[in-house]
């Protein structure tokens, strides 16, 4: 599937963190149709402060694939007028940054929708694993899947 030309989509996996300012001022700059943006941002937690880190490694190249092609859908099925999502990674410390997700259309419901059907697929679909590095030095392990992540992708499917 592929976006329509005009749309503004914006997908990056980085290590640096990102300024939800500039991304949303960018995705909007000179489009006046644009009633409604949601921003959702993803932060480490530090789990009762048991967890120093997260450690968040991707498939290069198939991990943005992933993305764009689950924005290209978010586009055309709640028309919106612009998205963004970008994703960190390397070690993250809890209260900074993981991911971002700017979702802009006409009205306010579309772009709940876009931003959150992009969520709900990224935890799901994207090709990214997180390991645990814990404040008393013990190895944490990999972050399994959640089956609560799989079923709010589920509702998308009807």
């Amino acid at each position: 599937m592929a976006g329509r030309a005009d749309i503004p989509v914006v997908v990056r996996v980085q290590r640096e963190d990102f300024d939800i300012a500039a991304e949303t001022a960018a995705l909007i700059a000179g489009r006046k149709q644009i009633g409604a943006i949601v921003t959702f941002t993803g932060l480490c937690r530090d789990e009762g402060g048991a967890l120093s880190a997260l450690e968040l490694e991707h498939y290069p190249g198939m991990a943005e694939a992933e993305i764009r092609r689950i924005c290209d859908e978010a586009i055309e099925r709640f028309s919106l007028e612009g998205i963004a999502a970008i994703h960190r990674v390397g070690q993250i410390a809890p209260g900074e940054n993981i991911v971002i997700v700017v979702a802009t259309a006409p009205h306010r419901h579309a772009a709940f929708d876009g931003a959150s059907f992009v969520m709900d697929y990224l935890k799901t679909s994207a090709p990214f694993w997180k390991k645990e590095h814990r404040t008393d030095g013990s190895a944490g392990g990999w972050v399994e899947a959640k089956d609560r992540d799989d079923r709010a992708r589920e509702k998308w499917k009807k």
